[in-house]
């Protein structure tokens, strides 16, 4: 597919993960990344503190780029009402993985969008996942790849962590870090994207 756009775009998000998704659409644009402090946000639900970081790292590129399209994103893993955020010691990223094997958990990625003049728009997608019941020496192993460090809930589904999964059901992209088929689905709708057949 073929898709245009007159705005310039910015990605407010490090993650190679995103930029490779948004690369599929195949149209330019640049990555500035956010430093805003995640934590600060407060909300009474998952889905408005995921909605709350991600517009919290969009506004914060949206004032040190004005008048561009800037996209961002956040991606919360939530088991028991609880969000498992990146682990941050190898203690944790197991604790994390021994929470959720055998057991269904939920992937929440909101993506906001702040367009050039200052009006925002968002989106939340949800994802239940489903663990196999791994054995602690697959957990173990998993952890010393150090790959859980970076990913929300311990565990990336588009590297060796897919081992560890038995089930999806909803977009596997939002797993990943964002919703591509629905992004393009609202940059259409608000004509920052055009699409040439």
């Amino acid at each position: 597919m073929n898709f245009t756009t007159n705005e310039q775009l910015v990605l407010a998000s490090a993650s190679p993960r995103r930029k490779e998704l948004l690369s599929m659409l195949g149209v330019p644009f640049t990555v500035v990344t956010s430093n805003v402090e995640e934590t600060s946000v407060e909300a009474f639900t998952a889905e408005d503190y995921v909605e709350g970081v991600a517009l919290l790292k969009t506004r914060d590129i949206a004032a040190k780029c004005p008048e561009k399209c800037i996209i961002g994103a956040d991606t919360i893993v939530v088991f028991n009402d609880q969000i498992l955020h990146k682990p941050t010691s190898h203690e944790e990223a197991v604790a994390h993985l021994k929470q959720l094997r055998g057991n269904r958990h939920m992937v929440m990625t909101a993506v906001a969008i702040v367009l050039a003049d200052g009006t925002e728009h968002t989106i939340v997608e949800k994802t239940s996942v489903l663990f196999k019941e791994v054995s602690d020496e697959m957990i173990e192993a998993y952890v010393q790849t150090k790959d859980p460090f970076d990913k929300a809930g311990g565990y990336g589904i588009q590297t060796s962590g897919a081992l560890l999964v038995d089930r999806i059901e909803g977009d596997y992209n939002n797993v990943v870090g964002l919703p591509i088929a629905s992004l393009v689905q609202k940059m259409l709708t608000l004509q920052l994207l055009k699409l040439h057949v």
